[in-house]
């Protein structure tokens, strides 16, 4: 018997620090394999990454059943964590601070075509 999950999509957003754009853009030319593993073994699908300027748009879609225990899943991860040691430093947050401590900052949702 096949579950089908409903499909979450989540979308984010943070600055990159202009004077680490290229290096910021250098390592996702290049990611880490078990990093991108970390994150579908974390039922995270269709990632992508979008730049603008200095601003950086993220949007997945979450295809589990708990996304919190997930996303701890992802930030438990020591192969991920080195990454974020990697790509922290080129960030800085642009919005207000809508999940404490985070750089990348949720947005909302507000129109959808299915």
């Amino acid at each position: 018997m096949s579950t089908q999950h409903r499909i979450e999509r989540h979308a984010l957003v943070v600055g990159v620090r202009p004077e680490r754009r290229e290096e910021y853009l250098e390592l996702h030319r290049n990611v880490w394999p078990q990093v991108e593993q970390t994150l579908r073994d974390a039922n995270v699908t269709n990632y992508s990454i979008f730049i603008v300027g200095d601003t950086l748009f993220a949007y997945y879609e979450y295809v589990g059943d708990d996304h919190a225990a997930d996303m701890a899943r992802i930030a438990d991860d020591p192969v991920t964590r080195e990454w974020w040691t990697h790509t922290d430093p080129c960030q800085v947050r642009i919005v207000e601070e809508r999940d404490p401590g985070a750089l990348w900052q949720p947005v909302d949702e507000i129109w959808h075509l299915s």
